[in-house]
């Protein structure tokens, strides 16, 4: 069996209990991706042209930097990467994350939470930012999702 990693960043919380329960769910070891800056809610209000959230998604080169570089990612061999959808991709921070590591031969897995987006080209934006990784599209789930449907969710996505 391979060692798994649920590798995580949660602006509101959401994705933490998701990512949480993943963990649970396949015995894997958990490293929540922290930005530098934590983001405060004026930041996140995507209503606002000028909200730290809205200035990163209008430019997908921007990097936000991650407090900590400590996943040892060299010690896995499937990667679950969780994230909330913003503006039907993954948040640049996860860019950040994958640049930072060599995914080289590593699975990863993305799930994702949103109140109603699907994963739209998510997987597009992020392949260049982890090369010579095997990148799938996982799931985008629900805050209340229970311990025993993302089991059932691994099990029929094998």
């Amino acid at each position: 069996m391979s060692k798994a990693l649920v590798a995580y960043f949660s602006a509101s919380g959401v994705t933490a209990k998701v990512a949480s329960k993943l963990a649970e769910a396949t015995n894997a070891d958990l490293y929540e991706i922290k930005p530098e800056v934590p983001y405060t809610k004026a930041d996140l209000n995507w209503m606002d042209k000028k909200s730290r959230s809205s200035v990163e998604m209008n430019d997908l080169t921007f990097r936000p930097a991650i407090a900590d570089k400590k996943a040892n990612i060299a010690n896995y061999d499937v990667v679950y990467i969780g994230f909330p959808i913003w503006w039907y991709i993954a948040p640049t921070i996860i860019n950040t994350f994958l640049e930072a590591y060599d995914f080289t031969g590593k699975k990863i897995v993305l799930f994702a939470t949103s109140g109603g987006s699907k994963f739209g080209k998510t997987v597009n934006k992020l392949k260049g930012s982890c090369p010579g990784a095997e990148i799938k599209e996982g799931c985008v789930f629900k805050a209340n999702i229970t311990k025993e449907e993302l089991i059932n969710w691994l099990e029929n996505n094998k």
